[in-house]
């Protein structure tokens, strides 16, 4: 409790603090979930006029190059830069007329973090719903550029768990919607598996609850295989 009051001086705990927005969070994550759902339906309906399609596993790490270092924000909570840790990433797109297709994406900390050092622990969770263009560089490399829509999950567990009809969890959300680019050159190594290095850049919205910037770069590299012509 100690750890709590510490990084929320005027919000008692983090558990508080997180429950006073749960019913706007979750009317935005329902109403972007329904928006979700709907893009992925156009995709599926359409999936057999597409060029291609494409499924990737990769892994990265994220930095925020203009976030201050921890310390407390104004009078309200204790704050720190998002960064490091290892990334694992799935993510894949469907490509239709013109090299021009969407794609979805998720990235999250494999490991939990320890929040400001003091023995919270944390996991940031990266979703985003992007349009995708892919110009081709050479018969083997091209480009993936994409810019979208997303939201951010950030997870602090503790050892009590809250249980509900249908499940039990030991953590509390911070949600934040997000929107993002990002760039990667793709190369076919054997067949239609390919290497993609690649770049993504987020800026959460209202991210300085926990996190003392909103702008977040996440670097990496996916291997991928593609489904249709590559």
């Amino acid at each position: 409790m100690i750890i709590r009051m510490h990084l929320h001086p005027n919000g008692f705990a983090i558990a508080s603090y997180v429950d006073n927005q749960q019913y706007d969070r979750r009317f935005l994550l329902k109403k972007f979930a329904f928006l979700a759902a709907f893009a992925i339906f156009l995709a599926c309906s359409n999936f057999v006029a597409a060029q291609q399609a494409d499924a990737m596993l990769g892994f990265g790490t994220v930095m925020s190059p203009s976030a201050a270092s921890c310390g407390a924000s104004g009078f309200a909570n204790y704050v720190c830069p998002e960064k490091g840790g290892l990334y694992p990433n799935i993510s894949a797109d469907v490509i239709f007329h013109r090299r021009v297709g969407i794609g979805f994406d998720a990235s999250w900390r494999a490991s939990q973090g320890n929040f400001a050092g003091v023995g919270v622990p944390y996991r940031p969770i990266l979703f985003d719903i992007n349009a995708v263009y892919q110009p081709r560089l050479s018969k083997k490399a091209g480009l993936d550029l994409m810019g979208g829509i997303g939201w951010q999950d950030t997870r602090f567990y503790s050892s009590n768990y809250n249980c509900s009809f249908v499940s039990c969890t030991n953590y509390t959300s911070s949600n934040h919607f997000l929107v993002d680019l990002g760039a990667g050159v793709r190369y076919y190594v054997w067949g239609h598996v390919f290497l993609r290095p690649e770049a993504h850049y987020y800026h959460v919205l209202n991210n300085t609850d926990f996190f003392s910037s909103g702008n977040i770069i996440r670097v990496g590299a996916s291997i991928g295989y593609t489904i249709g012509p590559e």
